[in-house]
């Protein structure tokens, strides 16, 4: 074994028994929540020693490190993310490899997305980013829509070709009401995750939590946590 795929393997049951952990906290089967790894800024070789070891799911941010990377590892049996704010001059090259798009946060993207998706004939899961440090009507800091506008993206999704609601992601916010309230605001992305699903029970995936709230997301409920450092290690800064 490489220094390498050890060093990985390691840090992977490390965040295995966390998952493991928080599950049982929250009285939940270990199935319930799906592990993405988030590999932005680790080369493809890392990706290949994670497949290795068993991941399925992987999450990038940025398409011109994700669309070659993905390029590299076409061979393998993989579920893209990308869950960085997308611009919609990079809608067509993120569709080529995207199985999943998180961050879908305002209308414009929704019938860019849609074109693509139909140009390529892929269907693409998308998830509507909620921003709960956004006024209503405006985007937050990172991306994402206040939660008054979870239902117009929700219903232009119902009705764009390509394109399926699989549900809502959130990051933890770091300013206003919910800033250092992690669990706080992970029960506030259930509810709305509730609301929505009185009227698409299809729409079922909950994405929260990373590296450093895992556990609150678990505890309130999230079907898929989004982890990188705990994985791969301290990201190198980028230049």
């Amino acid at each position: 074994m490489t220094d390498r795929k050890a060093e990985l393997a390691e840090n992977l049951a490390g965040v295995e028994e966390r998952i493991a952990a928080a599950c049982a906290a929250a009285g939940r089967p270990r199935e319930e929540v799906t592990l993405i790894v988030v590999t932005k800024t680790y080369p493809a070789s890392d990706v290949r020693i994670l497949h290795g070891l068993g991941v399925r799911h992987v999450a990038e941010n940025r398409d011109q490190d994700a669309a070659p990377k993905a390029a590299a590892c076409a061979d393998l049996d993989l579920t893209w993310h990308f869950v960085g704010q997308l611009q919609t001059n990079k809608v067509r090259s993120v569709v080529g490899y995207a199985d999943v798009v998180q961050s879908v946060d305002r209308l414009k993207l929704v019938s860019s997305l849609s074109a693509a998706a139909e140009r390529a004939g892929r269907e693409l899961g998308c998830l509507i980013q909620v921003a709960l440090d956004a006024e209503a009507g405006a985007r937050g800091d990172r991306g994402g829509v206040s939660p008054e506008g979870v239902e117009e993206l929700a219903a232009a999704l119902d009705e764009a070709p390509g394109l399926r609601l699989a549900g809502l992601m959130t990051v933890a916010p770091l300013v206003g009401e919910y800033a250092g309230r992690q669990r706080a605001a992970f029960d506030r992305l259930m509810d709305l995750s509730t609301v929505l699903r009185t009227t698409r029970p299809t729409a079922n995936m909950v994405s929260a939590g990373m590296s450093a709230d895992l556990e609150a997301a678990i505890a309130a409920g999230a079907t898929h946590v989004r982890v990188g450092t705990a994985v791969l290690g301290v990201r190198p800064k980028l230049g």
